[in-house]
C-alpha cells in the first residue's frame, strides 16, 4: 500500500506543511498541492464544495506528492467512512470533545476488529493500492480537532485513546468557546496556555500536534514552538489577502 509519508516525516521530527483547502475548484487545489505542500487538507465542513467537486479535488491532489485529507461536517460515521472510500489517506474531524467522540471517530475509520468502517474502498484502491485493506489502518491517519471547553479539559483521555493519531487545534472555535474572539490566541494568555497545553499533552503522547494558522509567519513560530504539523492559512483568506495587496500596489502609483 502507499506509504504515508506524514507519518515518515513525524518519525524524522520533521514539520508537516498542510495546505487548507474551501474554494470547490479543483484546478485551484491542484496549483496549490504543486507549491510543496506535504498535505492538503480539503475543508468539507466549512468550505464551498458538495462530495461530487471535492471528489475531483482529492484526484487532483493526487497528481502531486501531498497527501490528501479531508474535514469532515462532522463526527457522522458513514460521511467519514465515504471520504475514505474516496481516498482521503486522513482525516481531521471537528468537534471532538470526549473519549467517547474519540472512540467513535476512531471506529468509523478503522477496519474490525479495531473499528466498524464497511468496506468498499472504491477509489481507496486505486490511490492506496491493491492491498489497501491490509494496510489502511496502519497508513490513514486520524486526527481529532480540540476547538470546545469539554474537549479542552478531556485532552489527556482524547490524545490516549487507542487508534487517534494526533490532536489538530481548530484556534477560532476554541477561543470562542472560552469567551475570546478568534485570531488572538497568540495574544490572550488564556489562549496560549490553552493552546500550549493541547501540545504539551499531545507530545507527551509521542502522537502528532497540529494546529490551523493565519499564515505562514504564525505557521513558523507554531513549528519552533514544537507543533508537529501548521497550516499556514486557507486558500480563500490568502487569495484575498494577495489580490489586495496587488490591488493595492497599482492604487500607490501617483497619477498626474
Amino acid at each position: 500500500m502507499r506509504a504515508n509519508t506524514l507519518r515518515t516525516l513525524k518519525a524524522a521530527g520533521r514539520p508537516i506543511v498542510n495546505a487548507w483547502a474551501s474554494i470547490g475548484a479543483p484546478y485551484a487545489v491542484e496549483s496549490i498541492a504543486h507549491q510543496g505542500f506535504d498535505a492538503v487538507t480539503i475543508d468539507a465542513q466549512h468550505g464551498m464544495m458538495g462530495f461530487d467537486v471535492a471528489l475531483a479535488m482529492l484526484q487532483a491532489v493526487s497528481t502531486t506528492s501531498a497527501i490528501p485529507m479531508v474535514r469532515p461536517s462532522g463526527l457522522i460515521p458513514g460521511e467519514i467512512m465515504r471520504w475514505l472510500d474516496a481516498g482521503s489517506y486522513g482525516i481531521i474531524c471537528p468537534m471532538i470533545s470526549t473519549a467517547d467522540d474519540a472512540r467513535a471517530l476512531v471506529r468509523a475509520c478503522r477496519y474490525p476488529p479495531h473499528g466498524q468502517r464497511s468496506f468498499g474502498p472504491a477509489r481507496g484502491l486505486l490511490y492506496g493500492g491493491a492491498d489497501y485493506l491490509h494496510g489502511a489502518d496502519r497508513e490513514i491517519l486520524v486526527l481529532a480537532m480540540i476547538e470546545t471547553r469539554e474537549g479542552l479539559e478531556n485532552v489527556e483521555a482524547i490524545v490516549g485513546t487507542d487508534g487517534i493519531d494526533g490532536i489538530y487545534v481548530g484556534p477560532n472555535d476554541l477561543a470562542l468557546a472560552l469567551g475570546h474572539l478568534p485570531a488572538n490566541e497568540s495574544v490572550d494568555p488564556t489562549m496560549r496556555s490553552a493552546i500550549e497545553r493541547i501540545r504539551a499533552v499531545t507530545v507527551a503522547h509521542g502522537k502528532i500536534a497540529g494546529i490551523f494558522c493565519s499564515d505562514g509567519q504564525a505557521a513558523a513560530e507554531r513549528v519552533a514552538q514544537g507543533f508537529d504539523l501548521v497550516t499556514p492559512g486557507n486558500d480563500a483568506a490568502l487569495l484575498r489577502a494577495t489580490m489586495a495587496r496587488q490591488v493595492e500596489v497599482v492604487r500607490s502609483v501617483s497619477v498626474e
